[in-house]
């Protein structure tokens, strides 16, 4: 294999340019897998062009995956309108530290794929949240910015600085230690086990949410519900129903949250959920669920089970952890 053969050059973009623009495509866009297909975008695109002529190569790449994510952005907007509930970005799951720019990037918001965090994100323009990206996450200059984007500097400037007041006024970051996260789970955990309202809206705080994300395909909360014994109803009473007797659970890092991926009897995935801690210690400040098939499809199997319907129509029998080989 020649140092410019095809697959020398397609095993050099994915080494040491895919993950990056993985990172930066995903923050764009809020998909998995619209991340994924702007990527090998970029590598057809990348085939064509003579290296030689190319006097940086990360730099070029970025650009272009940037301007294909405009692009993307532009029909997305669109197609968002006529979205039917609430949007929700598809998840990350176990894989959160994957879609980082590199293992080393310290930049504020450089790890976070946050739910909270990717929904303020969709609240910027796509020029605001291109420029926040690159300069907040991947720490680029303005100069560099402005010929990604085809602005001034002072423009890019500009909209970084818009973009960044935006965030910091609707997103507050939390850090929490892996210890706090499991408590947290069995905490919540626990309270559906034994199908306890009052004692999941204590682990809610008071003006808690939940967003629940069927795209039309599904059954899902069309709305946002606020406060914590709303919420909690509403979560009890989705478990209790017939439907969810077969209904077994792994628990996963959503999006760098604690959750948990729901299972039905055939062990095909319906549902991600992810908590989003609060402030006060031990408490859940949001609870984002993912129930869109299409943003499902590229979670784990696990085994069906046996006979359906065998197990009782409780949510606690089927609700145990699973073992670390990922069956549940």
């Amino acid at each position: 294999m020649t140092e410019d053969s095809p697959a020398a050059r397609a095993l050099r973009y994915e080494r040491d340019h895919a993950r990056s623009l993985r990172a930066l495509a995903y923050r764009m866009l809020g998909s998995r897998a619209e991340a994924e297909d702007i990527v090998q975008e970029g590598w057809l695109r990348w085939a064509d062009v003579d290296e030689s002529t190319v006097r940086h190569e990360g730099a070029f790449l970025s650009r272009l995956v940037t301007n294909l994510c405009l692009d993307r952005l532009q029909s997305a907007a669109m197609r968002r309108e006529q979205y039917v509930g609430v949007w929700l970005p598809e998840p990350l799951v176990d894989e959160a530290a994957e879609w980082s720019p590199s293992p080393e990037a310290q930049a504020e918001f450089a790890q976070d794929v946050s739910v909270a965090f990717m929904l303020t994100l969709e609240r910027l323009s796509p020029l605001e949240r291109a420029a926040f990206l690159l300069h907040e996450v991947f720490e680029l200059d303005f100069d560099e910015i402005a010929r990604r984007l085809d602005r001034s500097a002072a423009a890019c400037r500009q909209l970084a600085s818009r973009a960044r007041q935006h965030v910091k006024a609707d997103y507050v970051r939390h850090e929490v230690e892996d210890d706090d996260r499991q408590r947290l789970f069995q905490a919540f955990i626990g309270a559906l086990q034994s199908f306890d309202v009052d004692g999941l809206a204590k682990v809610l705080t008071d003006d808690a949410v939940l967003l629940a994300d069927g795209g039309g395909k599904v059954t899902a909360v069309p709305r946002m519900l606020e406060g914590a014994m709303t919420v909690a109803r509403a979560f009890v009473g989705w478990v209790k129903m017939p439907t969810s007797r077969d209904w077994r659970i792994r628990p996963a890092l959503v999006n760098g949250l604690p959750g948990c991926i729901f299972y039905d009897a055939a062990g095909e995935p319906i549902q991600t959920v992810a908590l989003r801690p609060a402030m006060a210690p031990g408490r859940v400040s949001a609870v984002y669920v993912q129930r869109n098939p299409d943003k499902l499809g590229h979670l784990p199997r696990i085994e069906p089970l046996e006979v359906p319907g065998a197990v009782p129509p409780s949510f606690p029998s089927s609700a145990s952890p699973a073992p670390d080989d990922g069956a549940a």
